[in-house]
């Protein structure tokens, strides 16, 4: 399975894992979990719904008394609303659990962090620190790239790299103080955050995410001073 599919896979499980859903509202909510540049469309999102349905991970139920085919001229369709099935709910904790390498990268971060509410402790801390150590690894190639560019390139393009780099680095302090509170924090779980799990991913590095104005992320906060997330 691909990083793109397996990042919607995840979300998926794990949005109908609050509650079943049909399809057009569950797009809704994706785009507001992975932000505006991680929108999918139609015909994105349904094949990961019938592939997750063929593996058991999802029921289908169509609570239309009669069923009325989408055509050209009615513009109709039914409405099919997907649960998990018990597999589903399995598969959702196996990748809730997964603390590996994927997690730490920006395709993964944001949605493994959308569903912290739901981690083990243990699971966070693993994400957390691997997530911080691979952008201390980016920085430090950014910053041999930057010296480099002085030399190089114009006034702009040396601002543009900086940029950048201020943005890795502020994004390396804010999981700093997460990781600070987790180890000051002992209990096993924490309650979802604000929002619950509809709230949008944090903004990685590489400056995707959320820019709807109505939805405060609880990530990296690129354009405003860190803080903190608190356990419930």
């Amino acid at each position: 399975m691909g990083r793109r599919s397996g990042v919607l896979e995840f979300a998926v499980l794990g949005l109908l894992h609050d509650a079943p859903m049909h399809g057009y509202e569950l797009r809704k909510r994706l785009n507001v979990l992975l932000g505006s540049f991680r929108a999918f469309s139609y015909g994105t999102l349904y094949p990961c719904l019938k592939s997750l349905v063929a593996q058991g991970f999802l029921v289908e139920d169509n609570p239309d008394v009669e069923y009325v085919p989408a055509t050209a001229l009615n513009g109709k369709r039914s409405k099919i609303v997907y649960r998990l099935s018990a597999e589903g709910k399995q598969r959702f904790e196996e990748l809730l659990a997964d603390a590996g390498p994927d997690a730490w990268e920006d395709e993964h971060f944001g949605v493994h962090f959308a569903f912290f509410g739901q981690t083990d402790r243990a699971v966070r801390m693993r994400v957390l620190e691997g997530r911080r150590s691979r952008l201390e690894e980016r920085l430090e190639r950014m910053r041999n790239s930057l010296a480099r560019a002085r030399e190089r390139f114009d006034d702009y393009t040396v601002e543009l790299q900086r940029h950048g780099l201020e943005s890795v680095e502020r994004e390396v302090r804010w999981l700093n103080e997460l990781i600070e509170t987790e180890r000051a924090n002992r209990s096993g779980r924490t309650g979802a955050p604000a929002g619950g799990t509809g709230s949008a991913v944090p903004q990685t590095s590489d400056g995707r995410g959320q820019e709807d104005g109505s939805v405060d992320p609880p990530g990296p906060p690129h354009d405003r001073p860190g803080r903190s997330a608190q356990e419930r």
